[in-house]
């Protein structure tokens, strides 16, 4: 549900937007997004004792080195509309709607063995020209039997399990006699 609403909020922010704004604003978000992992100050926003006026002074506090009129028009109406929560929604939100628009991604490499750093980035080489983008990978080591690759912002998991491989070994065999 958050979702939804996040989109409609930064659909009206994008209208007449350039990208260079948008990851200012972007910028923004996600370091406010990072606050509300702070216990204090989500106690501080989300008691019903601090009024609208005060919470509204603390968020455009946050957001005043971006310096923007848009931005802090927005704050206000999150803060008259009780929307304050959504922010960290609008955070992501915004992060993979810049991502999609300028073609830039990251992903996560997951591996139970340790994979050379250069492999890693022929991988990203490779999957930046494939999927026409620029993508950068992580390495993440996991007990997964394998080698897994994962961009969310595409929708793209590629895997090679070990043990699969081996049971289709075994089957092609088996088929062969």
């Amino acid at each position: 549900m958050e979702e939804l609403i996040a989109k409609r909020y930064i659909k009206a922010l994008k209208d007449g937007s350039n990208i260079a704004s948008m990851q200012n604003v972007t910028s923004v978000f996600s370091a406010l997004a990072e606050s509300f992992k702070d216990d204090k100050f989500v106690s501080i926003v989300a008691n019903p004792n601090v009024n609208a006026k005060e919470k509204s002074e603390i968020l455009l506090e946050a957001v005043k080195p971006a310096n923007s009129d848009k931005l802090n028009n927005l704050i206000k109406l999150l803060v008259e509309n009780k929307r304050i929560s959504i922010i960290p929604a609008m955070a992501e939100e915004l992060q993979r709607d810049l991502a999609k628009t300028t073609k830039t991604y990251t992903g996560v490499v997951y591996s139970d063995s340790d994979i050379d750093k250069k492999v890693i980035d022929e991988l990203s080489s490779g999957l930046s020209k494939k999927f026409d983008s620029t993508i950068s990978l992580e390495f993440s080591k996991t007990d997964f039997n394998g080698i897994k690759v994962e961009v969310e912002g595409l929708g793209i998991e590629i895997n090679f399990s070990k043990d699969r491989i081996d049971s289709q070994i075994i089957e092609h065999i088996i088929k062969a006699i």
